[in-house]
Parts: structure tokens; C-alpha cells; sequence
């Protein structure tokens, strides 16, 4: 994700989760706050209770790649800071994809449009 669209400071971090609402799935926490500004920007964060350094990277990398694919989708002006939880050891990609792709639409952040859902009628 191009640095322009991340969160980096601190204080922002702080902001949304301070001011901003939360949602909360089992893998992740969602905190989004408006941010006034002409693009929308991204925080990942990962606590010990993850595991050590390598677990916690992990879990920041494929929460940043699920938030990136979904990045033109989201409008701007927002502050989002996904946090993950400690099933996020064992969780891979597609099932980080969907948690953050949930959270997302119950924030109300993307259209219903976009879904890439598929259902099989039995």
C-alpha cells in the first residue's frame, strides 16, 4: 500500500480509536473516524498477545493486502485502523480477506455492489 495512504503517527491511531466507532469480528477490530482530508488512510496494528515478531507481521501483511484490494471501493475521507486478534495466528489469507471485507460493509464503507460473494442455492 503507497505511504500516502497509511496511517504512520501515533496520535492518528489514537484518534480513531478514542473518537472514532469500532466493529469487531473474531480475526479483526475495525475503528474508522473521519479524517477531512481527500483520501482515505490505513493503520494496521498487531499486540504481543499475537505472538512474537513473525506472527505479528504476518498478520499486518495480510491484513494490509486484504485493505489494499479493497482500497478503490472505499471513499475518502476516512481514518481506518484494523487491529487483529489473537485467532489471527491461525487464520489465512482468504478467511482475513472476508473478516476485513465484513467489517467494511458494516461500517458502511463499501457498497453492496462490490460483493464477491457467490451462493449456492441447494
Amino acid at each position: 500500500m503507497e505511504r500516502r495512504y497509511r496511517l504512520r503517527k501515533n496520535a492518528d491511531f489514537q484518534r480513531a480509536r478514542r473518537q472514532g466507532r469500532s466493529w469487531a469480528n473474531e480475526l479483526l477490530v475495525l475503528n474508522v473516524v473521519a479524517n477531512g482530508l481527500d483520501r482515505s488512510r490505513f493503520g494496521f496494528s498487531a499486540s504481543r498477545r499475537i505472538g512474537k515478531a513473525a506472527a505479528r507481521n504476518r498478520a499486518k501483511r495480510l491484513m494490509r493486502e486484504a485493505t489494499r484490494q479493497q482500497r478503490e471501493c472505499i471513499p475518502t475521507g476516512w481514518d481506518v485502523v484494523l487491529i487483529a486478534r489473537p485467532p489471527m495466528r491461525e487464520a489465512g489469507f482468504s478467511a482475513v480477506e472476508r473478516a476485513v471485507e465484513q467489517l467494511l460493509r458494516r461500517a458502511h464503507l463499501l457498497p453492496e455492489s462490490t460483493a464477491k460473494e457467490f451462493s449456492i442455492r441447494s
